[in-house]
């Protein structure tokens, strides 16, 4: 059951997939339009999840999950990562890949390898004040509160 993602509860559970590059207008219509026909029939072990989502920067999709309904269960989270990949394919972009770093330039999003960043790191081409997005995050409030956040305060700290 597709819902706006503003009206799930904080204690939702949140998938964060970042892309390699931004999406287009045209792309962003016709993922949006994927991601509602896909969340429509989601279900685990036969009954409807209640879940959104939302696009932030046109490049990364944050899928968010009420269990107080139902929970994901492996099946339904293997659908989604398989609508994910299908995704990946369609619009030839990387989603899946978490040995990527994305964080912020000004209002520009640059996404590096982890070892590209780990460089800039100890080359000052980066700070513990560099916006990073930490895609860890397992809940919609720590979405909320912790995604968005200055190196120092995520796990990308190790680096700096």
């Amino acid at each position: 059951m597709l819902v706006d993602f503003d009206e799930l509860p904080d204690t939702s559970r949140v998938w964060i997939y970042q892309a390699s590059r931004s999406f287009s207008t045209e792309e962003l219509l016709e993922v949006r339009q994927e991601l509602d026909g896909f969340i429509e029939q989601w279900t685990a072990h036969g009954a409807d999840l209640r879940a959104g989502y939302i696009i932030r920067y046109n490049r990364f999709i944050i899928l968010a999950l009420d269990q107080s309904m139902a929970a994901a269960s492996g099946c339904s989270i293997d659908a989604s990562v398989h609508f994910i990949q299908q995704l990946e394919k369609r619009y030839d972009v990387e989603l899946l890949d978490k040995m990527n770093v994305s964080y912020k330039q000004g209002e520009f999003v640059a996404y590096k390898p982890l070892s590209d960043f780990r460089k800039m790191a100890k080359q000052k081409a980066v700070s513990a004040n560099t916006v990073v997005f930490n895609n860890l995050v397992a809940t919609k409030a720590e979405y909320l509160e912790n995604w968005e956040v200055p190196a120092s305060e995520s796990w990308h700290a190790r680096f700096m």
